[in-house]
């Protein structure tokens, strides 16, 4: 009798299953452009102001405005002494009629050896003065100077400095620049230097001015101021 074997147990095989691929997507930014640092400082505003001057009209529009703000801090600055001459200016008195006039400016252009005398009506409400007497050096009169119109102040700041001094009873005397055509003038007859007086000399009252131009500094300058107020006591009527 022959035995069967039983079979031979066979071991089950395990499937491995297929490895899924996981896809990690990763997004990159792109770089940022970095802005480039703001230099305020002052010099930076200034590089910044001459690249944005690139036409005609832009570089007028800087100048215009850089006039007005000084005119109007100067403005500020002697407000009182403006605001009081203009509010007064009715009641201010009147200079001398210009036959009047020619004697005592001869006399003074003579006295302190002055190359030119100039006397200018001002008119504060509208800015302006008017050039009444232009002498030479030998007290001949320069017509083609008489009736000059001009601005009492502007950008230049020795007018300016004259005027509020002038206006607070001052005799001011300094270096000669010219800011107008007469003042022009002036420096072709040898003006270096200049002595500016309000008419009359009292405080508060401006009917104009006088201005005697001199090749170099007078050596007195006190008698010089007390010269120059005298014949502008006699320069105004009241």
């Amino acid at each position: 009798m022959v035995t069967k074997k039983p079979p031979a147990k066979v071991a089950p095989v395990k499937r491995r299953s297929p490895k899924t691929e996981q896809t990690i997507n990763v997004s990159v930014a792109a770089p940022t452009k970095s802005e480039p640092k703001k230099d305020d400082s002052a010099l930076g505003k200034v590089i910044g102001l001459i690249e944005w001057v690139d036409n005609p009209f832009k570089l007028f529009t800087v100048i215009l405005l850089s006039f007005l703000s000084f005119a109007g801090y100067f403005a500020w600055d002697s407000r009182q002494v403006l605001l009081h001459a203009i509010t007064t200016q009715d009641k201010m008195p009147q200079l001398a009629k210009q036959e009047n006039l020619l004697a005592p400016a001869r006399s003074l252009l003579k006295d302190v050896d002055g190359i030119v005398l100039l006397i200018h009506k001002a008119n504060l409400a509208t800015n302006s003065r008017t050039t009444v007497l232009a002498l030479n050096a030998d007290g001949s009169r320069e017509k083609s100077m008489e009736g000059t119109v001009t601005s009492l102040f502007n950008a230049s700041a020795d007018r300016n400095s004259a005027m509020v001094a002038m206006l607070n009873g001052e005799v001011l005397c300094e270096e000669f620049n010219p800011s107008s055509k007469v003042g022009e003038w002036g420096v072709k007859q040898g003006v270096k230097f200049m002595c500016r007086g309000s008419i009359p000399p009292d405080l508060g009252k401006f009917a104009g001015y006088v201005a005697i131009g001199f090749k170099e500094k007078p050596e007195d300058i006190a008698a010089l101021k007390t010269r120059i107020n005298l014949a502008s006591t006699d320069m105004s009527e009241e």
